[in-house]
């Protein structure tokens, strides 16, 4: 499988970054959540499932609007 890098707000190169499936899907790359209080917050949390935090700039900069 290759992803498709769509962008990046970091300026060395690292996290956070998005990327994109050959199914259209989104890959994101970013800094685990960690927060106790804001993990107790998630709702329907199934096994293997991971949580990132992804700053609004990539989001809005990166993401496909379609």
């Amino acid at each position: 499988m290759t992803l498709k890098f769509l962008g990046s707000t970091s300026d060395s190169g690292n996290c956070p970054t998005l990327y994109e499936m050959p199914n259209g899907d989104i890959v994101v790359q970013g800094d685990e959540l960690t927060d106790p209080e804001a993990l107790a917050q998630l709702r329907n949390v199934r096994p293997g499932e991971t949580f990132v935090v992804i700053p609004r700039a990539l989001l809005t900069r990166f993401a496909p609007k379609e």
